[in-house]
């Protein structure tokens, strides 16, 4: 369902900076407002916060999350969608408009994120901002990604994706969208997740390496974990281990990768950790 003031509007500033939409960009932009509504209420913004908006597009969410935050740092890729956001609000004192990849800049101290992330880079941005700095996050994704960043062990969405979620933080799928709240509207349904950072629900002994082990793992999940413990393997450059030295544990490293459990792969990766260092 669209919002015929948002729609109209997203169309004449479409024709009158002659933006074409390619289909490579993946660019949609939000045409109901009553879901920048929502997206505002689920953040909870207060005067005192500053937010973070990754792909600003046309600015719909940007305008409302200035009429609530202290400040909106804003990030845009495209150049003709930017062009369209320095005019737009260049009389606002408390927007920041950044021209830049956003996954290639330094994210400015925030408490907030609230996005309508471009779909084609949701994996990588996702790591990024669980790695960030911030205390709650409202993120529009393609449905079928959301889903992904909940699954449980053993679903068909279950992946490396998933246990970075699980250990980084709290998440959880607010709303379902149509593909009608989009001008160009997608192929797909999209969903409203939203993250909260929270304490490792479990010890490792090193995280980057827990995250190595999760992407060797997760490259083949329906084989069994051992196969992509020996990719680990392989790819170690300082040191070397036979995987005879595993032969002790063979009940996890028999399962298949789609059906262990964030604390079952925490196991791997802490013995592995322990054979490299002994």
């Amino acid at each position: 369902m669209t919002n015929n003031n948002l729609f109209f509007e997203t169309l004449n500033l479409l024709r009158y900076y002659n933006i074409r939409l390619g289909k490579k960009k993946g660019q949609h932009f939000i045409v109901n407002s009553s879901l920048l509504k929502r997206e505002i209420e689920y953040s909870e913004l207060t005067p005192s916060d500053t937010v973070l908006e990754i792909g600003a597009g046309l600015g719909a969410l940007t305008l409302a999350l200035a009429e609530k935050a202290k400040r909106v740092f804003a990030i845009e890729k495209d150049q003709n969608l930017l062009s369209v956001l320095k005019d737009k609000f260049s009389s606002f004192n408390n927007i920041e408009i950044i021209s830049g990849d956003a996954l290639k800049l330094e994210f400015p101290p925030v408490q907030k994120i609230v996005s309508n992330i471009p779909y084609s880079i949701s994996s990588p941005l996702t790591f990024k901002i669980l790695s960030s700095r911030y205390e709650k996050a409202i993120l529009t994704y393609q449905l079928e990604f959301a889903e992904r960043l909940i699954a449980n062990p053993g679903s068909k969405n279950y992946g490396r994706i998933t246990v970075g979620v699980y250990y980084k933080a709290e998440a959880k799928l607010l709303e379902t969208i149509p593909r009608t709240a989009f001008y160009p509207p997608p192929k797909v349904e999209s969903a409203i997740i939203m993250l909260k950072p929270k304490p490792p629900p479990f010890e490792i002994l090193n995280e980057e390496v827990f995250f190595e082990v999760v992407r060797f793992l997760f490259m083949h999940p329906n084989k069994k974990a051992k196969h992509g413990i020996k990719s680990y393997i392989k790819n170690k450059k300082n040191k070397y281990f036979k995987f005879t030295k595993m032969e002790s544990f063979p009940e996890i490293f028999e399962k298949r990768v789609r059906n262990l459990t964030p604390e079952e792969i925490k196991e791997i990766a802490n013995i592995l950790i322990a054979l490299e260092n002994s």
